[in-house]
C-alpha cells in the first residue's frame, strides 16, 4: 500500500523526477517536498522498478507503467462535466434555512472535484463527505467513477437525490451529527470533506466528527470549507482556535477557494482548509453533541432562537399520561437503544427537528405509547400526503395520531400506541422493533452495503425500501 496514502501529488512528483533521469536523494525532497523518510518510503515501494547507481536511482527501463500504478495519474474530466453539474444543482432539493444551507456554484463544485483528483489518489483513498447539498460527490464521481464515495447528511431529500443520480453506486448514510456517527461510518475514511454551518459550535462538531471518520487521523486529511467576514476577524480568530483545540494543524488555507449564490455576509466566498489531525486530535471533545446545541444560524434551534417554555412541556406531558400512564421524558437523540418500562410512556420535544428527527425517534423507541411535540410546520405535517407516508412507514410498529396545533398554534403532538403484533406484518415488525440492531443481524437476507448499518442510519427512501421488501409476497 502507498505510505502515502492518501496523497498523490507528491507521489506523482517523485515518479516524474524517477523517469526524467538519476536522482539523488536529496534532488526528490526538494523537488517533491516531502521529508527525507517519506522519500525514503516511497523509494521502497517502487521496489525491483528502480536501479541504483551510487546515491542515485531512476526508474528502470519499462518500469514506467507500473510506477505510473503507483502514483495514479489525474482524471481526465468529460468535457461536460461543467453542464451536469449545472444540472444536477438545478434539480437538488430546494435549500432549507434551518440546516444553513447556501449553494456554491457549479464551477465551484468543479473546482473541487478537480482539487480531491489532483492532491489525493482516489482509486484507493476513501472519501467521506460531511453533508453534500453542493453535490461535490457527485462531481467526483462523474471523474473518478472508480472511486469509493460516502455521503453522511442529516437531509434525507438530499440522500434521496444523490442516491438516484449516481445509481447507488454513492454510498448514503443519514445522522445528525449532534447525536454521533453511525459505527459503520466511524473510522472507514482516508479523506473528509465538508462545508459545515459557518457557526463556532458547528464548525467545531463538523471538524470533530469528521476526525472521528478517519481510520487513521494522523494519516488522513480533513478539508474544511469555511468563510468569515474581513470586517469580523475575531470571528476567524475563534474558529480557528477551536479547530487548534481539537489538535487539527493547518497544512494549508486556500483563499476564496469557494464561491456561492448568497452569503453575501461573507462576500459570498469561503477559503478551503486543509487540516491534517496531529496526535492529540480528537479525544473526549469529539464525542460530544447534543440537541440543545445551536450549531446553525437559523432555524428552531439556532443560535438566537428561544428553546420550549415550560408549559409546552407540561401540556406534552399531560397527552402522554392519558389513561394514567407515568411519564418518562426523554430526550430526542435516537441512535442509542433505552429500555422503556412496561407500561410507561414516553415524551418527547421535538420542537428543534429540522424534519428527519420524528419517523427515527418513533423507530427507536419501544413503549406502549410515545408522544412526541414538533413544529405545527414540520415536513411530515404539512399536508395529506406527506402525513400518510408517515403513517405508512410506522404502520408495522405504532398507531399515530396527529394532532395539529396543539398546544398552540405553533406546534402540534404526534401520539404513537404500540400496533399489536399480531396486526403487523411479523418480518417488518422483528426489524421496526430492533432498530438500533446491525441490519444483516436482524434480516439475513439484507443487501450487502447496508448490512453494516442500523435501520435507523439508512436514508428514508432506503427504510421504506426495506419495508417493502419486508412485506409478504
Amino acid at each position: 500500500m502507498n505510505p502515502l496514502l492518501p496523497r498523490a501529488r507528491p507521489v506523482r512528483l517523485v515518479t516524474t523526477l524517477l523517469s526524467e533521469g538519476w536522482r539523488d536523494i536529496d534532488e526528490l525532497v526538494l523537488g517533491s517536498a516531502l521529508p527525507r523518510r517519506s522519500v525514503e518510503e516511497l523509494l521502497a515501494e517502487f521496489g525491483d522498478d528502480l536501479e541504483h547507481r551510487g546515491d542515485s536511482v531512476r526508474l528502470r527501463e519499462g518500469s514506467a507503467a507500473r510506477a505510473a500504478e503507483l502514483a495514479g495519474g489525474q482524471a481526465e474530466p468529460p468535457a461536460d462535466l461543467l453542464d451536469r453539474i449545472r444540472s444536477h444543482i438545478e434539480g437538488v432539493p430546494a435549500p432549507l434555512p434551518a440546516l444553513d444551507h447556501v449553494q456554491a456554484t457549479p464551477e465551484t463544485v468543479l473546482r473541487r472535484a478537480g482539487w480531491l483528483d489532483e492532491e489525493y489518489d482516489l482509486r484507493q483513498a476513501r472519501l467521506l463527505f460531511l453533508g453534500d447539498h453542493d453535490l461535490t460527490s457527485l462531481a467526483v464521481r462523474a471523474l473518478r467513477p472508480d472511486a469509493r464515495l460516502t455521503v453522511v447528511d442529516v437531509d434525507d431529500r438530499i440522500l434521496e437525490y444523490i442516491d438516484d443520480l449516481s445509481d447507488g453506486s454513492i454510498r448514503t448514510v443519514h445522522t445528525d451529527l449532534r447525536f454521533g456517527l453511525p459505527l459503520a461510518v466511524a473510522g472507514s475514511a482516508d479523506v473528509v470533506f465538508s462545508d459545515p454551518p459557518y457557526t463556532q459550535a458547528g464548525m467545531a462538531l463538523f471538524a470533530a466528527r469528521g476526525i472521528e471518520c478517519l481510520e487513521r487521523p494522523k494519516e488522513g486529511r480533513l478539508l474544511l470549507a469555511y468563510g468569515y467576514s474581513e470586517r469580523h476577524p475575531t470571528l476567524g480568530r475563534q474558529v480557528q482556535r477551536e479547530l487548534l483545540s481539537l489538535g487539527l494543524t493547518f497544512e494549508a488555507i486556500i483563499p476564496d477557494f469557494n464561491r456561492y449564490t448568497g452569503a453575501q455576509a461573507v462576500g459570498s466566498a469561503a477559503d478551503l482548509y486543509v487540516c491534517q489531525p496531529t496526535a492529540r486530535a480528537g479525544g473526549k471533545r469529539a464525542r460530544k453533541g447534543n440537541a440543545e446545541q445551536a450549531i446553525y444560524t437559523r432555524g428552531p434551534r439556532s443560535v438566537e432562537a428561544d428553546q420550549s417554555p415550560r408549559r409546552l412541556h407540561d401540556a406534552l406531558t399531560a397527552i402522554a399520561a392519558e389513561g394514567g400512564r407515568n411519564v418518562e421524558q426523554r430526550d430526542p437523540d435516537w441512535t442509542r437503544p433505552r429500555a422503556v418500562p412496561e407500561g410507561v410512556a414516553v415524551a418527547v420535544d421535538l420542537s428543534g427537528d429540522p424534519g428527519p428527527w420524528l419517523p427515527r425517534l418513533l423507530l427507536a423507541v419501544n413503549a406502549d405509547r410515545v408522544a412526541a411535540l414538533v413544529p405545527n410546520n414540520h415536513p411530515d405535517l404539512t399536508d395529506e400526503r406527506a402525513q400518510a407516508a408517515l403513517v405508512e412507514l410506522l404502520r408495522p410498529k405504532y398507531r399515530l395520531r396527529l394532532l395539529r396545533s396543539t398546544p398552540d398554534n405553533s406546534h402540534a403532538v404526534v401520539v404513537a400506541e404500540a400496533a399489536p403484533a399480531t396486526a403487523a406484518e411479523p418480518g417488518v415488525h422483528a426489524v421496526w422493533t430492533r432498530a438500533h440492531a446491525r441490519l444483516g443481524n436482524v434480516w439475513p437476507r439484507a443487501d450487502a452495503d447496508i448490512a453494516d448499518l442500523r435501520l435507523i442510519d439508512l436514508p428514508r427512501h432506503r427504510i421504506a425500501e426495506v419495508r417493502r421488501l419486508l412485506e409478504p409476497s
